[in-house]
């Protein structure tokens, strides 16, 4: 099974920006789909952005398209999410998970591993 390590997270001003990355090891992924998921507090965690381990595919939530944007580096078995423009409601903890169910899916119970998720938290 895979493992995975999120990073990146941390404390951030309204309009700012952080890069968040998500490190596997174990195994490679050699055909997984990659999400990023969050959870505010008092709210369930909900789906954020995902790719296809080939990078052909991506997909994100409606309130973080165009500001947020999800990559993954081959050579380090690494997915990142690159977030800018980022508001109050973006707090929360940050979560990546891994699925070898083949293309994208935002359903949560589609994937079998998690990360122990990071800290974002944006302030006015």
């Amino acid at each position: 099974q895979v493992q995975l390590v999120e990073s990146g997270g941390g404390w951030v001003q309204t309009g700012g920006s952080l890069k968040l990355s998500c490190a596997a090891s174990g195994r490679t992924f050699d055909t997984d789909t990659v999400g990023w998921f969050r959870q505010a507090p008092g709210k369930e965690r909900e789906f954020v952005a995902c790719i296809t381990w080939s990078g052909s595919a991506r997909a994100y939530a409606d309130d973080v398209r165009g500001r947020f944007t999800i990559s993954k580096d081959n050579t380090k078995n690494t997915v990142h999410l690159q977030m800018n423009s980022l508001n109050t409601g973006d707090t929360a903890v940050y979560f990546c998970a891994e699925t070898t169910r083949l293309g994208l899916t935002r359903r949560q119970t589609d994937y079998g591993s998690w990360g122990q998720g990071t800290q974002v938290t944006v302030s006015s």
